[in-house]
């Protein structure tokens, strides 16, 4: 008999030896209890004997988690520290940004001239202060030319690449919310399908099934699914957030580019309509160079 069976088999002598003594024990209960095959005492004595980790908590089963679990834990909780970081930061640039959009263009509607509201325009900042300084140097380089139509088109194609300009900046930081939101699921799946193979090597070390033994270490990879989903979920929401907050942003600039426009257009018509020497003393935008 091989060193482990005569074990198990001295173990049994052992037990029968105390129930014996003890007078406890029937002759039935001795008999089944021979009769029990030696892969099944192999079993009790492996859970019993068994070191099992008895703190199942979150940062227990990290301290227990196979190193590569570790590294998939660690992860994902700095995508998600990445996430809340991302959302405090853009939500006050985007809260500041509608605001001083929103405020120079109710300064710009009740303009009616670039020559009769000069303080009114000089008060503008931020982004429609740029249209309007395009504006003015579109038309500073255009003084001489009679083609309104030409005029107005260049200067909407100004506007229209400092709009895209300032979209492409609002838009900044966002992708790496859609990257998380998109990736943590499978990689919080990766850790936990290393860590259910880890399980069942352990299963076949150790000869047992037994749920006691198996449980923290499905556990632990469990745990990396759970990560991937508390970082995934928020960037997912976060993102969506910013899209329809960046969306109004850009169309706030959109409707203060279009009255720039308009208003360039009211003061060209105004100067074709007066005289040649009248125009020449009132170039429209003067003040916004």
């Amino acid at each position: 008999m091989r060193p482990a069976g005569m074990e198990l088999w001295q173990a049994r002598r052992r037990r029968v030896r105390a129930l014996h003594g003890s007078g406890g024990a029937s002759a039935a209960t001795l008999l089944a209890w021979l009769a029990m095959p030696l892969p099944a005492l192999a079993q009790d004595n492996v859970v019993a004997t068994a070191t099992l980790p008895r703190d199942l908590s979150p940062w227990g089963m990290y301290l227990n988690a196979d190193p590569v679990v570790k590294a998939v834990l660690i992860g994902l909780a700095f995508a998600s520290i990445v996430t809340w970081t991302v959302w405090l930061a853009k939500t006050i640039e985007i809260v500041l940004a509608k605001r001083r959009v929103r405020a120079a263009s109710n300064k710009l509607a009740g303009v009616r001239s670039t020559l009769e509201n000069v303080e009114q325009l000089a008060e503008i900042q931020g982004e429609v202060a740029q249209f309007l300084d395009a504006a003015a140097t579109e038309l500073k380089l255009s003084h001489r030319l009679t083609d309104n139509e030409g005029i107005k088109e260049r200067i909407a194609s100004r506007l229209e690449r400092i709009e895209a300009s300032y979209g492409r900046r609002i838009l900044r930081g966002t992708g790496v919310l859609a990257t998380i939101g998109a990736t943590a699921p499978f990689v919080g799946l990766f850790g936990t399908v290393w860590g259910i193979m880890n399980s069942f090597i352990g299963i076949s070390k150790s000869h047992t099934t037994n749920l006691a033994v198996v449980a923290p270490g499905i556990a632990e990879a469990l745990l990396a699914t759970a990560f991937g989903l508390a970082a995934a979920i928020p960037a997912v929401v976060i993102y969506n957030v910013f899209a329809r907050s960046i969306a109004g942003y850009r169309a706030g600039l959109g409707d203060a580019a279009a009255e720039v426009l308009r208003l360039v257009s009211r003061d060209l018509e105004r100067a074709a309509a007066v005289p040649t020497s009248s125009a020449r003393r009132a170039t429209p935008l003067s003040v916004a160079e």
